[in-house]
């Protein structure tokens, strides 16, 4: 198994070292060959801000790898969905202690969440540098 992940994509936009790139991300469905008769198929256009030190040498319309570390989603996904709902459930267990009521513990226990992702939010220039990618020439 290797530990990177590769897209194919387009250089959209190039300002100094910052690259933009465009990918078409999709599910496992969208390379399916029913996916006409499914509606669960799903493709999607992303753009991906990338760093590179030799951003001058590719243009506007080049094509590239743009690769990432699986640790970098593994991370994603553990900041993403796994402490959220950790804090959603510790939350709502305390809430059902304090209130001994369903709808005072969930109205308490969801903002928490909504802290959570603001405080995410706020540290978004830090978590830019774990989520770094790079990119290769499509040769």
């Amino acid at each position: 198994m290797t530990d990177t992940i590769k897209h194919q994509g387009i250089v959209e936009n190039i300002n100094g070292s910052l690259l933009q790139v465009r990918i078409m991300q999709t599910s496992a469905c969208a390379a399916c060959s029913i996916k006409g008769h499914c509606t669960s198929a799903d493709v999607s256009e992303k753009l991906i801000d990338v760093v590179s030190a030799d951003a001058s040498s590719y243009k506007p319309g080049d094509r590239v790898w743009v690769l990432g570390q699986v640790s970098m989603g593994m991370l994603a996904v553990w900041w993403a969905f796994v402490v959220p709902l950790f804090i959603l459930i510790v939350s709502l267990f305390i809430a059902m202690a304090v209130f001994q009521d369903e709808l005072w513990a969930v109205c308490c226990s969801l903002p928490c969440l909504a802290v959570y992702y603001f405080i995410l939010w706020l540290n978004k220039s830090r978590m830019k540098k774990k989520f770094s990618f790079t990119v290769l020439p499509l040769d």
